[in-house]
């Protein structure tokens, strides 16, 4: 969720670029996470009648009022990204050792 709420900072996104945007996410897991938030009120999802379907989804006035709290934990994740990379390197050499 977090992830999704900085992709859409900016502003509106199709699926793709929030997609590209977030990086590492699978299409199922990323469907998910944009369905829980539109369900609290937190995105906005607009389908055009185009063919082919066009959807965008944006951050709803309360979704933007997570920002400010949101901000802080990225800053966070960037300064100890080398941290948080090493340890899932260990995490997983452990899991194929098992």
């Amino acid at each position: 969720m977090l992830l999704v709420i900085g992709a859409l900072e900016p502003g509106r996104r199709r699926f793709s670029e929030l997609r590209r945007d977030i990086g590492d996410v699978s299409q199922k897991m990323l469907t998910q996470t944009l369905r829980s938030m539109e369900r609290d009120g937190l995105v906005e999802r607009t389908v055009y009648a185009e063919v082919p379907p066009r959807v965008e989804y944006e951050l709803t006035e309360l979704g933007r009022t997570l920002i400010a709290a949101v901000d802080p934990l990225a800053r966070w994740a960037e300064e100890h990204i080398e941290h948080i990379e090493a340890a899932q390197r260990r995490h997983d050499a452990r899991i194929l050792v098992s």
